[in-house]
């Protein structure tokens, strides 16, 4: 067994590869338009399982931004225009009669998260609008988790005070990094008053969890510039900080990743350092890890998911609950139905079109085959728990042989444990934990993508 440095096993596993909110990953989804009725017929059936017990959840797509920031990976739609809200609830709510109309029963809605672009942008007045529209059309479910993505320069507390009031007690703040030369670099500047302004009204209000996002590995980025920022941030005392390696894909997004020069970014281990220091700054603070990019006070119940190992990973990232069924509203939404993913078109005047021809919005998507759904409750397995069995039948893979062969140097690194009919993930190598779903990753091995599409593994 090799006992190499971690910088040594840095540079050997820094490998571009999938962030695994999806098995298939998109780029390996079928070509070619999705059947709509394979796909309704896929719903119908996730809904029929699981509406009564555990219900459905709802990612609702908002777009728009009035700043482009420059490290924002996401499908955003930048404008100063406010009129724009209009249309766009209207086609979100329509959407939502569609597909209220192909189940078969009245839907219960156990989870709602709005993500963006920035769903601060609309108006109290239209989130009302919306989400009371929703409801028209939906019971809540017993026990229900409503939250939502904020820029703390455009929230205001009205609009924490009218979400609270729908039923939103969770909210994820976009901090990034407060020195202000990284905020200039990525076209986000937000002081801190700004951001504890925001917290501070949201503990006012009554929020149960708040959250907060700092990215890792953004140009002009040091250490001294992420301790001042975690400083800042274990202040505040938020229960979730998510800690997100930036995604360099300009080859994807284009010219909004191109704000800066490259060689502004830090680099292979000085990157990880940075990982490194927050990893151990949160730890100090109480803060434990989640999963991969989490963390979370004791008290928060992603930590306690974890612990019962009820921790679940879907397009809206970690969640503390699962659903077999989740809609996605809105441009370019990814819906999952477990047995299949659609995703809605990425440009709203495409979108916009289709639902009011008075068609799904769906573009593409997947159906999973039956060694999909294995593989890919094997991958949620390791990016929740660190570990799976292949023990009981259902989870039994014919390439399991060749899985282990792949798994084989990493173990020899001593990143992994591999026993008869188990994979155990170490917690020292929890970073890598990527590169062991890979392995597992059987569209990818059988087929590597033309060209750079995936960000860096670490």
């Amino acid at each position: 067994m090799q006992d190499l440095s971690n910088s040594t096993l840095i540079q050997k596993y820094n490998i571009p590869g999938p962030r695994y909110t999806s098995y298939p990953t998109v780029p390996f989804w079928d070509k070619g338009a999705l059947d709509s009725d394979a796909w309704t017929q896929t719903v119908n059936r996730a809904f029929t399982e699981s509406n009564e017990h555990e219900g459905i959840s709802l990612y609702i797509h908002m777009p728009y931004c009035e700043n482009l920031c420059t490290f924002c990976a996401c499908h955003k739609h930048i404008t100063k225009r406010h009129d724009v809200e209009d249309e766009y609830i209207d086609t979100v709510l329509k959407e939502w009669k569609l597909y209220v109309d192909i189940l078969e029963g009245k839907p219960s809605i156990r989870e709602i998260h709005l993500g963006g672009g920035t769903p601060t942008f609309f108006s109290s007045e239209n989130l009302i609008r919306m989400i009371d529209g929703i409801f028209e059309l939906a019971t809540r479910h017993a026990v229900y988790d409503f939250s939502f993505e904020a820029h703390p320069n455009e929230t205001t507390k009205e609009q924490l005070q009218t979400l609270f009031d729908l039923g939103f007690k969770r909210t994820s703040f976009g901090i990034q990094d407060y020195d202000p030369v990284v905020q200039r670099a990525i076209n986000r500047v937000q002081p801190f008053e700004n951001v504890n302004r925001v917290n501070l009204w949201s503990r006012e209000i009554g929020y149960e969890s708040i959250s907060h996002d700092i990215i890792f590995g953004l140009p002009h980025q040091t250490k001294e510039s992420i301790i001042n920022t975690i400083e800042q941030t274990v202040k505040q005392r938020p229960d979730r900080i998510a800690y997100y390696s930036y995604a360099h894909v300009p080859w994807i997004k284009g010219v909004g990743q191109r704000g800066f020069d490259e060689n502004d970014l830090p680099k292979d281990e000085y990157k990880r350092e940075l990982y490194e220091l927050g990893k151990k700054l949160f730890f100090e603070a109480g803060y434990e890890e989640i999963g991969m990019d989490h963390f979370a006070l004791p008290t928060d119940k992603m930590h306690k998911a974890m612990v019962e190992k009820r921790l679940h990973r879907n397009f809206m990232g970690y969640t503390a609950g699962k659903t077999k069924l989740m809609i996605g509203l809105g441009m370019s939404s990814i819906s999952d139905s477990w047995y299949a993913f659609a995703q809605n078109e990425k440009r709203v005047e495409d979108y916009v079109k289709r639902v009011n021809e008075g068609k799904l919005p769906v573009f593409r998507g997947h159906i999973l085959t039956d060694e999909d759904l294995v593989v890919r409750q094997h991958i949620l397995n390791l990016m929740c728990n660190l570990e799976t069995s292949w023990a009981e039948d259902k989870m039994k893979l014919n390439d399991i042989d060749a899985i282990i062969e792949r798994l084989k140097e990493m173990e020899e690194d001593n990143l992994i444990e591999i026993y008869e009919n188990k994979l155990v993930v170490k917690e020292s190598a929890r970073m890598f934990v990527r590169n062991v779903c890979m392995a597992f990753d059987l569209r990818l091995a059988e087929s590597e993508p033309e060209g750079r599409i995936f960000s860096m593994t670490i």
